[in-house]
């Protein structure tokens, strides 16, 4: 028997790369799991690669940054299955580690980029959370964010991303605190992830894909652990957390999965030997 057997679950950004990942995570849990994603084709990949699974999987086309979209995908939910015991707010965009200076000096298109990776990365939590809240304290279920490395440290994003996962953090303490004792809330803080993720499109960043940078590099420089992890490699943490039997006491946490990034300290000499 799996940690989350018999549980429903609603994930957004579900289609593809880490939230996928939990989808089929959540699944071999046990649980039954609704997926609210934009992306028509992943989620006609993802329905054709899990046909066998569709008697536990349900799907919705919609964006997080639309409230509606959220509460439709909540009502159904748990009207098709009596209930919701897990809201994953996972849905993200990065912004390639744009600089300051790089971004445009234009209010008009600076402010387009803003509102784009916060109405994603922090509205898209908040709509979740507020669609989902009552539902959740009837099932006495919990509530996760996918954070980031960004969320707590710098060079994990440019300050558009930088920023918006500091604010995810401060979302997971405040809604913590007014949703106890019925919600619990917390977040998992992953590292990098050689995925489908994009950029925002008022930076022209729409098509690009995190797959297409050199993580190898990265890695080697970055992380004390010293590989690209897959994005399977981070489900566990949302599983503890969504299991109320394995974690009931934790809220207000972010697990942070990084791969040591908020250890490193001065990790090697000059000469590229560890100290």
């Amino acid at each position: 028997m799996g940690w989350l057997e018999g549980q429903v679950a609603l994930v957004t950004g579900g289609a593809s790369g880490l939230g996928r990942a939990i989808v089929e995570r959540f699944l071999a849990e046990g649980a039954r799991v609704a997926i609210l994603d934009r992306a028509h084709d992943a989620i006609e990949r993802l329905q054709e690669d899990l046909r066998g699974q569709r008697d536990r999987l349900l799907t919705f086309e919609g964006d997080v940054t639309n409230f509606e979209d959220n509460h439709r995908a909540v009502a159904v939910t748990a009207r098709e299955w009596g209930k919701l015991d897990c809201f994953v707010g996972n849905a993200g965009i990065w912004d390639f580690s744009t600089s300051l200076a790089a971004l445009p000096a234009d209010g008009a298109k600076l402010g387009a980029a803003f509102d784009e990776v916060f109405g994603v990365n922090v509205k898209g939590c908040l709509f979740g959370a507020r669609a989902a809240m009552t539902a959740l304290a009837r099932s006495r279920g919990n509530i996760i964010f996918t954070v980031s490395n960004a969320g707590f440290y710098p060079d994990g994003g440019g300050p558009l991303y930088t920023a918006s996962k500091h604010a995810v953090v401060g979302l997971v303490r405040q809604l913590a605190y007014e949703l106890a004792p019925k919600v619990r809330v917390n977040g998992v803080a992953p590292g990098p992830i050689p995925t489908d993720l994009r950029g925002p499109q008022a930076l022209g960043m729409g098509e690009r894909s995190i797959a297409s940078l050199p993580l190898e590099e990265f890695v080697r420089r970055a992380m004390p652990l010293g590989r690209v992890p897959a994005a399977a490699d981070y489900t566990g943490a949302y599983v503890l957390l969504a299991s109320a039997g394995n974690s009931g006491t934790t809220t207000g946490a972010v697990i942070n999965c990084d791969g040591g990034m908020g250890v490193r300290g001065f990790m090697r000499t000059a000469g590229g030997e560890k100290l």
